[in-house]
């Protein structure tokens, strides 16, 4: 980010340190190290006051003589300072003392060891234990896209490219999927990118400044706070990215001849990609990245697609009313011990598999776990005592890992013997717990020398000493014991000269001037050995050094200095000795995640009484078949009565579409609900909501449900809902599952009936695009439409009349119903009693065909009421359907039948006002 306008000059050294790192970092915040406080200036220091909400002082003059603004935070706690800077849209450049201040000639030496940007924080307390932070890479090339997402935090690095006419939209899936904290892509490219993601902005809504064109503070900190699938943080990088530079770069990275081990050769884009993220990464950070050991190619086929809206619908990782993970299906999955299975789970949810090989070898392990309580138990007690071994290595690899992380890895590391100890009784049982007990190392030589070295609760500094066990190293030790008791070793000196030279009197001393010295008396300078050196002559004697008391003088004086100093040799040691673990603490790692998401399924499964689904491939005889089947969420609320279950069968023979009608507040919205989200856990490989539950594999489940306008693009409710549903129908595939609530309702009665029943006919006979849908609606008059075409059902929800009460049974039943008890949820709800009343005058009044007479205001006597005569579309009579069947839909393009729509919508607002 650049800042307005230049620095002003200053005469001090400190200060023109300071100025020539900014001039190399001018798009940042400087954290300036100066002993204990990270120190801004200038400009730096006014953003960061008023960011950070920290005292803005003054330092000094520049060399117009004015005061130089200063502003500061803690160094050991610069974390929350860091966090808010970023949130703020803001990257902060740190820049480190690389020299001990105490021995430094002039100004201490200084350099930015890293560039904190939203995609490449390893900081703990930035960053969320259970989700990812991707870095996500992206180029377009003509129509294909190339992809690669790298969580810097965890070392995971992947690519993918998109090609074809859904290109775009499949891309914006993913990226919707990754919600990634920062995209980086290439300067030349960004506006195509942005383009076709619908990222394109005016300057003003990118936070652009008016005449320069570079982003304004306040701009940026805005478009900081916008959901991340609808604008990331963008980093664009100048220069190109041809494929040779890309292949050369990752290749001299991974360290092997060429790309093809990876299976990355026939994915040119997404190489590209990485690329891309690979040189902003290593740009940024200014170190090695040596956790970045494996590049992993998918297939978009590879898992079931999950745009942003079905992800939204379904409440899946984040609710509607706060998108917190309260009330969602992640919540109620995540019985997981670590945060490494914590981000492992909200992976799987989102990337459900459509493998039926590697589904099946999921539930085969999720149900040993589930017939085996005690080895579930026994497991996530040991899950307990793991730490984040994916985070702690990243921290690790760019020196920012302490004593502490280190500890904690190996705690971790400990419990690996244990974990495979339980896999080994349940090995025979499924093929992937035995490929998790290969993949487990418990690096036993590692572990073993960070128990000799490491202290058991070692500070939060490592410069400050107090890391390393007493008897670690002989010579920390003897430093130790000469901090703990010169005294003693001076007096052992003594004792050990006078035996030596044979002097009885001789003394040692000290004084400020000579430091440690040997006195001898005059009686027996004869005696002084010729590797004493004379350094004082007094009246009684004279006074001598040696190397080795010099050496021991330096030592004595600055013991507590070489303490620190060598404790952090030996701390950075092990920590490069930790690095070079790296690919086998990565893997290990991977295993012990995909180890407690098998055993939190099997206890989400067990506490929840959920059923092993089957699996079965897609074509035209597979069926999705649920008995009983809930919604895992809702049934796991107090709601203060038992959950209803409810069945369901669709299949592409005689029950594609079903139309489910019935009053408000019945349930038909939470039922096509759990059906998506028993079809979603099934994929996932876990266990499901119900008593049986017969599953086909689905490439996609789209969602249109709710009403939600996106008044910052300009688009009202209805034309979100339209935009939902023109997604659907150019998408949506044979193999997809579709769930639709309420089609049409944001608009007239005629046009959004008729937009109904158009969409129940396009999913239906548009060949190639018939999905498996489940269509909730109020337009009684669609359940018309299981008479006329033969794939589609009427299901209602059951409900009993008593008196002027309902009772909701929440039963999905056969058959359709035509009313939908509008009064009596708007009773229920609270409406005024006078308005009720008159709600159902107005409702007889229609049902009889009378209309509606209209009072006066303020009036209560029916003399002088108008009657106003309301019509209503009556499907089967009306001249427009007689139209409609005339027309073959199966020999119409979309465009033709959107024509015609709106044709007819013309001609019945023009009947309706001639008349």
């Amino acid at each position: 980010m650049k800042h307005a306008g230049t620095q002003p000059s200053a005469d001090t050294p400190l200060l023109r340190q300071y100025q020539r790192i900014k001039a190399q970092h001018p798009d940042h915040i400087l954290f300036f190290r100066c002993g204990d406080f990270y120190e801004m200036f200038f400009e730096d220091a006014k953003v960061a006051a008023r960011v950070l909400g920290i005292a803005l002082t003054r330092r000094g003059t520049d060399a117009n003589g004015e005061p130089v603004p200063l502003a500061g935070v803690p160094y050991h706690s610069v974390e929350p300072y860091l966090a808010k800077m970023i949130r703020a849209g803001y990257k902060v450049a740190i820049c480190e003392q690389m020299e001990n201040p105490r021995f430094a000639k002039g100004v201490v030496k200084r350099e930015v060891v890293r560039v904190v940007t939203p995609g490449t924080v390893v900081e703990e307390n930035l960053l969320e234990n259970k989700a990812n932070n991707y870095l996500v890479g992206l180029v377009l090339e003509g129509e294909r896209w190339g992809l690669a997402a790298l969580d810097f935090s965890t070392g995971e690095f992947s690519i993918t490219q998109f090609e074809g006419p859904s290109a775009s939209a499949t891309c914006q899936a993913e990226i919707a999927r990754l919600q990634p904290a920062e995209v980086v892509l290439l300067a030349e490219e960004r506006a195509a990118i942005e383009l076709a993601l619908n990222w394109q902005a005016s300057q003003a809504e990118l936070g652009l400044g008016a005449e320069t064109g570079e982003p304004t503070r306040e701009g940026a900190a805005e478009v900081a706070t916008r959901t991340p699938e609808d604008r990331p943080a963008i980093a664009a990088l100048e220069g190109s990215m041809p494929l040779a530079r890309a292949r050369e770069l990752l290749v001299r990275h991974f360290g092997v001849h060429d790309l093809s081990g990876f299976g990355a050769e026939d994915c040119a884009a997404g190489v590209r990609a990485a690329a891309l993220a690979l040189e902003y990464v290593r740009e940024t950070q200014r170190a090695q990245v040596a956790h970045l050991t494996q590049l992993r190619v998918y297939q978009p086929g590879e898992f079931m697609m999950l745009d942003a809206t079905t992800q939204r619908s379904l409440e899946l990782v984040a609710n509607l009313t706060d998108a917190s993970r309260r009330h969602t299906l992640l919540e109620v999955l995540d019985h997981t011990a670590t945060a490494m299975g914590g981000r492992m789970l909200r992976a799987w949810l989102l990337k459900p598999l459509r493998s039926p090989e590697r589904i099946c070898e999921r539930l085969d392990a999720v149900g040993v776990f589930v017939g085996r309580g005690v080895v579930r138990a026994q497991t996530l007690e040991a899950l307990r005592a793991v730490h984040d071994l994916e985070r702690i290595l990243s921290r690790a690899v760019l020196k920012t890992a302490n004593a502490r992380d280190l500890v904690a890895l190996r705690a971790s590391l400990q419990q690996v013997p244990k974990l495979r100890a339980l896999l080994r009784e349940v090995l025979t049982e499924a093929t992937l717990l035995q490929r998790l007990y290969e993949e487990m190392d418990p690096l036993e030589d590692l572990v073993s020398e960070l128990v000799a070295a490491l202290v058991d609760n070692p500070p939060v500094s490592v410069r400050e000493g107090g890391l390393v066990r007493d008897g670690f190293d002989p010579k920390l030790d003897e430093l130790r014991a000469i901090a703990g008791d010169s005294k003693s070793w001076i007096a052992a000196m003594r004792q050990a000269e006078i035996e030596r030279t044979g002097i009885p009197n001789l003394k040692i001393g000290y004084n400020k001037v000579f430091g440690y010295y040997i006195e001898v008396s005059n009686s027996h300078l004869d005696k002084v050995p010729p590797t004493y050196i004379r350094k004082q002559t007094l009246v009684n004697g004279e006074r001598f050094i040696t190397p080795e008391l010099k050496e021991k003088e330096e030592i004595i004086l600055h013991a507590e200095e070489r303490i620190q100093e060598l404790e952090f040799e030996i701390f950075e040691r092990l920590r490069e000795k930790v690095c070079q673990q790296a690919r086998q603490i990565q893997r290990t790692a991977a295993a012990v995640a995909t180890l407690d998401v098998l055993v939190a399924l099997a206890q989400a499964a067990v506490s929840g009484d959920y059923c092993r689904p089957q699996i079965t491939p897609h074509g035209p005889d597979a069926e999705l078949r649920i008995l009983d089947g809930r919604h895992p969420v809702l049934e796991s609320l107090d709601l203060g009565q038992p959950f209803v279950p409810n069945d369901t069968v669709l299949d592409h023979r005689e029950n594609q579409i079903l139309l489910i009608t019935g009053p408000n507040m019945a349930g038909k919205s939470t039922y096509i609900r759990q059906v998506a989200l028993i079809t979603l856990l099934a994929h996932v490989g876990s266990y499901v909501p119900a008593r049986e539950a017969r599953i086909p594999i689905v490439d996609r489940i789209f969602t249109r449900v709710g009403a939600m306008d996106q008044i910052a693009r300009g688009q009202s409710t209805f034309l979100v809902e339209m935009s939902e549903t023109a997604n659907i129908l150019n998408n949506a595939t044979d193999e997809s599952l579709v769930i639709l609530d309420e089609i049409g309702r944001g608009t007239s009665t005629y046009d959004g009936l008729s937009i109904a029943w158009a969409v129940v006919e396009y999913l239906h006979n548009t060949k190639g695009r018939r999905p498996l849908t489940l269509f909730a609606t109020h337009y009684h008059e669609l359940t018309d439409l299981e008479g006329i075409l033969p794939r589609v059902k009427n299901y209602n929800v059951a409900v009993v009349e008593e008196e002027d009460r309902v009772a909701f049974l929440y039963k999905i039943v056969r058959g359709a119903t035509d009313r939908s008890y509008g009064i009596y949820a708007a009773q229920v709800a609270g409406l005024p009693r006078a308005a009720i009343r008159r709600a159902k005058e107005i409702l007889q009044s229609l049902e009889e065909g009378s209309g509606v007479h209209v009072k006066p205001a303020g009036g209560r006597s029916r003399a002088g009421e108008e009657t106003l005569q309301l019509t209503f579309f009556d499907v089967l009579e009306h001249p427009v359907v007689e139209r409609l069947r005339a027309v073959d839909i199966n020999r119409m393009t979309p465009i033709e039948a959107l024509a015609l729509l709106a044709q007819l919508v013309a001609e019945v607002k023009n009947s309706r006002g001639s008349s």
